[in-house]
């Protein structure tokens, strides 16, 4: 399936009902000259791709064709068909929940459904994303450690500082915000003061390999803690509310298509 064909493209173009930034510089840890921008939409499919014999899941958009690497000033883009959306949603994937918490500013278009998913951010977030913010950390410290092959995307940052400094920085970053997100059901964004200057300084170089694998690991073990139970937060989403809202709003975009 071409998920960046010029079909997959009007689908997300007509449909899209929420699309914003989602890279380092959402976060607040982009470097001057050296990020492009990502960014991530949800759109609601036409009714033949749901219930006919064709298939939309997602769209993508690169300005670097395939096995390229992106650069300063390229866009790296994602749409989602709304229902795939909300089921990794639900499962707390890290990325994925970052349109619930965009500041207004980040956002790039948006209408009534998206407005109202964002104000429902509390029924799909769970103890449950914990568990996936963990994981990721987990694996990427495992990369750092040698206990998986290292990742050799960035060599430059490796050959500099002796380590990708800016996937370890990703690694931290995963830390504190899944330990924002379980204590109080949010992400700010960008990463707020202390942690925003601690992340671009690992990310240049000024704090060690060493020292970022010690605070990752004191995070998940803070992160393991509030999986257990010292968060407020449910243990599970509400299915029921995600999939009644589902029909609602495909319903609702059909009928206004019509």
């Amino acid at each position: 399936m071409k998920h960046d064909s010029p079909e997959f493209a009007a689908i997300a173009e007509r449909g899209t009902i929420l699309r914003c930034q989602v890279g380092s510089g959402l976060h607040g840890t982009a470097v001057a000259g050296q990020d492009d921008r990502d960014e991530m939409g949800l759109c609601v499919e036409p009714a033949e791709y749901v219930a006919g014999l064709r298939r939309f899941e997602q769209y993508l958009f690169r300005t670097q064709p395939d096995g390229v690497r992106s650069g300063p000033g390229d866009l790296d883009l994602i749409v989602y068909s709304l229902r795939k959306w909300m089921r990794l949603a639900l499962t707390g994937n890290p990325t994925v929940l970052l349109p619930l918490f965009v500041p207004d500013k980040e956002i790039v278009r948006i209408d009534e459904f998206g407005r109202e998913l964002r104000a429902n951010a509390e029924r799909i977030v769970s103890r449950k994303a914990g568990l996936r913010f963990l994981g990721y950390s987990r694996a990427q410290r495992a990369h750092l450690t040698g206990e998986r092959p290292p990742r050799l995307n960035r060599p430059e940052l490796i050959e500099k500082y002796g380590f990708d400094t800016k996937y370890a920085m990703h690694m931290v970053r995963l830390g504190v915000q899944g330990v924002e997100l379980l204590e109080t059901g949010k992400i700010t964004l960008p990463v707020p003061e202390p942690w925003g200057s601690w992340l671009r300084d690992l990310r240049q170089g000024r704090h060690s390999r060493l020292e970022a694998l010690e605070v990752a690991r004191d995070l998940e073990d803070r992160l393991e803690r509030l999986i257990g139970g010292a968060s407020p937060l449910p243990e599970e989403p509400d299915t029921a509310w995600a999939d009644a809202w589902l029909v609602e709003a495909y319903q609702a975009s059909w009928r206004a298509a019509a």
